[in-house]
């Protein structure tokens, strides 16, 4: 799959700002949830592109790609319990909460639609190669978070 730095250190972006709203000392805990997050969250716009781009493939990548999200489900949801954690953490009440989580998830879904803007932007022909490889793409350790992250998800966990 592509790397855009970009989209992790938008997602970081927000969560390095939630830490410092919260009082926390910024370290790179935020900096590597953003990271590790943004790689999910740049699987998902992998997924969407190509199921505009390339509908004739999308049977075969949803079966590929549920498959990889139950191999990376608790994963995946520790993740989103550690975003909400850190926005919690930011926020003064629960008023407070319900703007910024709305704020913060705002915020990734434009960096995920504007990365699916992106691959669509792609040759049709080259977009078309990677949606047909994505079943494979998804077996490999490219897209096993665990391993692509493995420095990031070693400073996120020490960390409860």
């Amino acid at each position: 799959m592509n790397r855009y730095p970009h989209f992790p250190a938008a997602v970081a972006l927000a969560l390095a700002t939630a830490v410092a709203a919260a009082g926390e000392p910024q370290d790179t805990y935020a900096a590597d949830l953003g990271r590790v997050y943004g790689g999910y969250q740049r699987m998902l716009a992998m997924k969407e592109a190509c199921d505009t781009a390339v509908p004739a493939a999308r049977a075969a990548n949803d079966k590929a790609f549920a498959t990889w999200q139950a191999q990376h489900g608790r994963l995946i949801q520790d993740l989103q319990r550690r975003v909400k954690a850190m926005v919690l953490a930011a926020s003064t009440d629960k008023d407070d909460y319900v703007r910024n989580i709305g704020r913060y998830e705002g915020a990734i879904l434009l960096e995920r639609k504007e990365y699916r803007d992106t691959l669509l932007g792609l040759g049709t022909e080259e977009l078309r190669d990677q949606c047909q490889r994505v079943p494979e793409v998804l077996k490999g350790p490219a897209a096993d978070l665990a391993q692509v992250y493995a420095a990031e998800l070693a400073t996120i966990r020490k960390r409860k």
